[in-house]
């Protein structure tokens, strides 16, 4: 962590870094201290703190942010009071650092659990210069003439025993020595070795044998291994290098003495495993410290840090690395240098890459190519390749032009533009005739770097040209105007006539360019009425402008079949067709069979939409008078502290037409009876039996009716009325959907009868300001003096 510069960091590396933060349960003080135990300075410990908070800021004016998650808001609320715990917690998570810290080359090699490069394989064939042991086991196949199999084990004194041969000593003999020393001692017993009779000697189980690593490796100790076990199957058990060890300069020392020594990047690198030698019992394998590593980062393949030896250069580097990316500046590389007691910056150029040695501690950045093009033109707009072009020695407009495939048909010829960069890197604009620089080589312009050319068509030039189409069409709208366009190809790119639509009576509306402000009844719109031909086979109909409005109207006497809906105690409920334009609310009746002896007649009620009663949208009430009962009942709420609305069951009935049924039947035809319109539903209910009483009483419910009893008979039923209550605006809301309210005699409230089925309601009283004797005092004192102030004026004007 101390080799991290913060500065170097991307944003998005950041980001990335509180991400995970969250993820682990970490807050924002809690990475600072992981960072900081984990080896990072207290000024890069500064600065990642201000890279944090610079990084929320941005993500909160963006209003969105990868970092502010639920997890943030939960290490928001999680205070910790004790520093020790703070370092604690964060010392207990995974390191967060591990992804920015520069990485060992060639540490993945052991750091892979997954990985089996480097175990011994035990089902190769026997190597020749295998030294045979103790433990080991011989298998000894003699074939021909003679035939038999033995497997013999080699005795701790070294020694095997061939059956009806005798003792024989093989120990520290490779097995192509041992194998010789077995075919004479086999011939020398009569068997016919080489007449007839051939040997075959190989390895059966083989021994373990102790193998000691020691120095800077992840896990130094005794190892037990196969006796095939090479350098690199025991550095693998060990776990390799650790973070100072050398991965280039590891020793293999067997009886006191150096017998190899192995560097690592000739495996990683060209894949040799040339000192990879096989190991033998007691040998040892030290992994010293590293003597010179420097880091390589930027646009190189494989950014690490490297280890470098003595005579080996910064070349060399870059072999180990894999090489430059696409994106790399490659002429040049900073050095960051450690030079006495401080550090100096200095750049190595691509010839000296072969002659610069490293040193202790160099960091090379190897920078990125600029985002800037060195010979770019682009063109954009109305020719048919617009894009990015090269440019040429003596590129000009017109040559630029005719490389893009040419001017398109709609291009605007009468003036282009260059969009060009001036030395300070501002933009100027110079606008070009495109006909004269095409057909004048004179008026022709050189371009120069990054130069923009723009060609403008005549359509961005001007409004789009439409027309639209109004009426009884299947699908009405807007569509795109084409030049002769005609009033029956309009039809049909909108669907072609609805049921219902008069090809004799089209009207087209064509807009005005010359309308006299000065005349009070100018014409601001041509209307031209058309007839159509009910096939659309016209080719000769009435051609369209553009912004044409086409109206198609509905056929005289067309009605569509309007339905009302009769519910409750009639003899048959349903849907009913309206038959009559005058057809009215005892006609309805009297279809569904009159009325059921249950029926209260007197509750009966008509609902009808509120487009039709009040001419507004319904959806736009029914919002509003949600929006008040909701207000109402807050306030209740917060003044009572009762859970009394739950049974609040108001209705705003804006949309209920009070009717007298009884009359109606009584008196068919009059004016009462009210003609039916689509939608409408009638409803008889049964004969009613409850009262409910709602609003500002202490307990509102549902009362039985008694015929006797009065308005406030069944508001003390219900509670009496609450301290906030509006006695004098109390009002009633009957069945039939009409409402009366309480009206005014001297002191006295005349509340409303009430009859089976109503709905009492007491609203909210108004908030109002409290006058006080002061507040009241105060205001007369001003009316005093403004009294004053007029009668003195009065007086001078005298």
């Amino acid at each position: 962590m101390s080799s991290i510069n913060v500065d170097d960091l991307s944003d998005q590396q950041i980001t990335q870094l509180i991400v995970q933060a969250q993820k682990a349960g970490l807050s924002d003080d809690q990475l600072l201290q992981q960072a900081q135990s984990r080896g990072m300075s207290g000024i890069q410990v500064q600065k990642l703190q201000n890279r944090i908070k610079d990084i929320r800021n941005k993500n909160k004016s963006s209003k969105k942010s990868p970092t502010d998650t639920t997890s943030n808001q939960i290490n928001n609320r999680r205070k910790i009071s004790s520093r020790d715990s703070l370092t604690d917690t964060a010392l207990n998570k995974p390191d967060l650092f591990i992804d920015l810290s520069p990485k060992i080359f060639g540490s993945d090699l052991f750091r892979n659990s997954k990985s089996n490069t480097f175990e011994p394989n035990l089902r190769l064939a026997t190597p020749v210069n295998y030294i045979v042991g103790p433990d080991d086991q011989i298998n000894i196949n003699v074939y021909g003439n003679s035939s038999v199999d033995w497997d013999l084990d080699v005795t701790p004194d070294g020694n095997i025993n061939i059956p009806g041969v005798g003792v024989l000593n093989v120990a520290g003999k490779t097995i192509e020595e041992a194998t010789s020393t077995i075919k004479n001692k086999l011939a020398a017993n009569n068997y016919a070795i080489g007449k007839g009779t051939n040997v075959k000697v190989g390895l059966g189980n083989i021994r373990s044998i102790k193998v000691i690593v020691q120095g800077q490796v992840v896990k130094p100790g005794t190892y037990t291994v196969p006796s095939l076990a090479t350098v690199f199957n025991v550095l693998y058990s060990a776990g390799g290098p650790n973070n100072v060890g050398s991965f280039r300069q590891i020793e293999v020392i067997r009886n006191n003495r150096i017998i190899r020594h192995l560097d690592l990047y000739d495996f990683i690198v060209k894949g040799s495993q040339k000192d990879n030698i096989t190991l033998q019992d007691q040998d040892v394998i030290r992994v010293p410290t590293y003597r010179v590593r420097v880091d390589l980062r930027g646009e190189v393949k494989i950014p690490a840090l490297f280890e470098v030896l003595t005579g080996e250069t910064l070349q060399d580097v870059l072999n180990f690395c894999g090489g430059f990316t696409d994106q790399a500046y490659t002429a040049r590389i900073k050095v960051d240098q450690v030079s006495d007691q401080q550090r100096k910056i200095t750049d190595v150029f691509e010839n000296d890459y072969k002659n610069y040695n490293p040193l202790r501690g160099d960091k090379y950045t190897v920078a990125k190519i600029l985002e800037r093009y060195e010979n770019r033109v682009v063109i954009k707009g109305a020719v048919f390749r617009p894009g990015e072009f090269e440019l040429q020695k003596g590129l000009t407009v017109s040559k630029l032009i005719t490389n893009a495939g040419g001017l398109k048909e709609d291009a605007f010829t009468r003036r282009g533009s260059i969009i060009r960069l001036n030395p300070d890197n501002t933009t100027q604009q110079l606008s070009f005739n495109i006909m004269d620089v095409m057909n004048k080589p004179a008026s022709d312009i050189l371009l120069q770097r990054e130069d923009s050319v723009i060609i403008s068509s005549v359509f961005d030039l001007r409004a789009k040209y439409n027309v639209v189409i109004k009426g009884e069409v299947r699908k009405p709208g807007e569509f795109a105007y084409a030049d002769s366009m005609k009033v029956t190809d309009l039809i049909i790119k909108a669907g072609g006539f609805s049921e219902g639509a008069s090809a004799k009576r089209i009207e087209v509306s064509r807009r005005v360019f010359n309308s006299d402000p000065r005349v009070r009844n100018s014409i601001v719109a041509q209307v031209f009425s058309v007839d159509v031909n009910s096939a659309l086979n016209d080719e000769i109909g009435f051609t369209l402008k553009p912004f044409d409005i086409v109206s198609v109207y509905s056929l005289p006497g067309y009605e569509t079949q309007k339905t009302v809906k009769v519910e409750g105690e009639v003899i048959y409920p349903g849907y009913y067709t309206i038959q009559k334009k005058n057809e009215k609310i005892s006609d309805i009746i009297a279809r569904a069979g009159g009325l059921t002896e249950s029926a209260d007649v007197e509750g009966s009620s008509l609902k009808r939409d509120n487009t039709a009663v009040l001419g507004i949208d319904k959806t736009k009430i029914d919002t509003l008078e949600l929006k008040r009962e909701q207000t109402d009942r807050l306030k209740r709420l917060q003044r009572t502290f009762k859970d009394s609305t739950k049974n609040d069951t108001t209705q705003y009935r804006n949309n209920y037409v009070g009717i007298d049924l009884k009359k109606i039947l009584q008196k068919p035809g009059t004016g009462e009876d009210l003609i039916m319109e689509n939608g409408d539903v009638l409803r008889v209910p049964k004969q009613q039996q409850l009262v409910r009483v709602n609003g500002e009483v202490l307990y509102p419910s549902a009362v039985v009716y008694e015929g006797g009893k009065s308005f406030r008979g069944y508001v003390l039923n219900a509670g009496g009325f609450s301290p906030h209550a509006l006695k004098r605006g109390a009002y009633v809301v009957y069945p039939n959907g009409t409402v009366k309210g309480t009206s005014k005699f001297l002191f006295f409230n005349i509340h409303p009868k009430v009859k089976p089925g109503s709905e009492i309601y007491v609203p909210l009283k108004p908030v109002t300001n409290n006058n006080t004797a002061q507040t009241i005092l105060g205001f007369t004192t001003g009316l005093a003096s403004l009294g004053a102030i007029i009668l003195g004026i009065i007086s001078l004007k005298k």
